[in-house]
């Protein structure tokens, strides 16, 4: 990739490009005129604060307005936004392909519930999601509201089809905070904290996390005995396989740290749950819909799942999801399962949308093409710097994970809290995640913009390193 950018000047606004056009979307640089928060923002922060439940903010940045891959707060700062709220904006902020379709269908009518009555854009965006999703077989899709319903859904089609009560799931995962799929929860302590008895018949095992492998095995010499032990072990100790409905798994984990697996791994979990009839449900909640330069991640592993879950960059900022699977395991009974919002047409108009936009606009090459890039560069910062331990991801679904020490890979959690509030007040958008910050702009990003945020991450990588000294705040 060409690097367009002529300067960068994040404190006054003066980024040009190299083209020379200083309007629209390729025009908008990082603009800092305040502090953050500034004055407009601090009240609504301490106000949030105050009438808000408890989550978790990780950054007192308050959107106002969003163009593309830029974001302005209340008090005229432009930020480059490398959250895509969480993995959902991945075709931008208010594309206008997407804003269109949305005020034409609120125009017309914003909801008559799905489950019960009928109408053309969902059935039109089930069908689209059967033709994109893995498999040459006949799928039914349910639609919901978010990720953890997506789960749910995935749960209750297992449960039924199989009449099979447990399940196997893996470290590191988060698949949401409902009960169902809090129950397969492994990444967070605070996230199960005083909700047990969750649902029962959840055995966890060691995820393909190889930078940190949890038998101290290194990979391939461990022959990808972490997904081996399932059948060697936990279906002879365990769980008795004739009881296990199905494997629970992210393609990449996401809040466990952006964890890429070898494709073995996928690859004989399949196996395994072939051979004794037990369903592949593949979480692509975080990782579906282009992020990671395929239109779900699964297919960089060679693998086709029965179940596949969605939600997030479904629909470009309007909450939906879907659980798309083999038409064989549908519930053939009316009441078995239900909603009310699932598929709203609004939603669903905006879900038609965005894939249509990832696929005129080739955002699917876009995202490998630029997550090549991005992990160019991020290799080249971590020969730079130390506490960079690991550098991982596919496409544009990207971390880096900070440590203490290469060799002992101790994690630094204050370090990477540091470089998130000093890439904001620069004008950066991060997210933590696990040890490290996770870089997930949009797909559409432009190409000075990507390269200026990579500036800044570097600059507040280095920042953080002369302020909390050498032992990035471990200890004396």
């Amino acid at each position: 990739m060409t690097k367009t950018m002529a300067t960068i000047d994040t404190k006054n606004g003066n980024g040009t490009n190299g083209n020379g056009n200083g309007n629209g979307v390729n025009g908008i640089h990082v603009k800092m005129v305040t502090e953050v928060p500034g004055k407009n923002a601090a009240p609504i922060v301490a106000e949030d604060g105050k009438y808000m439940a408890t989550s978790t903010k990780c950054s007192p940045v308050v959107g106002e307005l969003g163009k593309g891959s830029m974001v302005r707060d209340v008090d005229g700062n432009w930020f480059v936004d490398f959250t895509s709220g969480i993995g959902v904006t991945n075709t931008g902020h208010c594309h206008p392909k997407i804003v269109s379709a949305v005020i034409n269908q609120a125009s017309q009518l914003m909801h008559f519930a799905g489950t019960d009555f009928y109408y053309k854009v969902q059935v039109d965006l089930a069908k689209k999601l059967t033709e994109i999703t893995p498999g040459n077989f006949a799928k039914k899709v349910f639609f919901t509201n978010s990720g953890a319903e997506s789960v749910e859904c995935g749960i209750k089609v297992s449960k039924w089809a199989t009449k099979k009560p447990q399940f196997i799931g893996f470290i590191g995962a988060f698949h949401g905070r409902t009960m169902g799929a809090n129950s397969f929860m492994a990444n967070s302590i605070a996230a199960i904290d005083r909700y047990f008895p969750m649902m029962p018949g959840v055995t966890k095992v060691p995820y393909a996390y190889c930078y940190r492998c949890a038998y101290k095995m290194e990979y391939p010499s461990c022959g990808c005995y972490c997904a081996k032990i399932i059948d060697e072990v936990y279906f002879n100790k365990v769980v008795p396989p004739s009881e296990c409905a199905a494997f629970m798994v992210e393609p990449i984990q996401g809040e466990g740290g952006y964890v890429v697996p070898p494709a073995e791994f996928h690859q004989t979990l399949k196996k395994i749950a072939q051979k004794h009839g037990i369903l592949f449900i593949d979480d692509e909640v975080q990782a579906g819909f282009g992020r990671t330069g395929k239109m779900f991640a699964i297919e960089h592993f060679g693998v086709t799942p029965d179940i596949v879950l969605m939600a997030k960059g479904m629909g470009s900022g309007l909450p939906i999801g879907a659980c798309v699977y083999d038409a064989k395991l549908d519930f053939g009974v009316e009441g078995a399962h239900s909603n009310t919002y699932g598929g709203n047409l609004v939603a669903s108009a905006a879900s038609l949308a965005t894939i249509s936009v990832i696929e005129e606009e080739g955002l699917l090459e876009k995202s490998a093409t630029l997550g090549k890039h991005m992990k160019k560069v991020l290799l080249e910062m971590q020969k730079k710097h130390p506490v960079i331990g690991d550098v991982r991801g596919l496409g544009l679904m990207q971390i880096i994970e900070f440590v203490k020490d290469p060799k002992t890979k101790e994690p630094v959690h204050k370090f990477k809290d540091a470089v998130v509030t000093e890439a904001y007040k620069n004008g950066l958008l991060l997210l933590p995640c696990g040890s490290g910050v996770r870089l997930i702009p949009p797909l559409n990003i432009y190409d000075e913009q990507l390269d200026q945020g990579l500036e800044i991450l570097e600059a507040a990588i280095k920042s953080t390193e002369k302020k909390l000294g050498r032992n990035y705040g471990c200890g004396k």
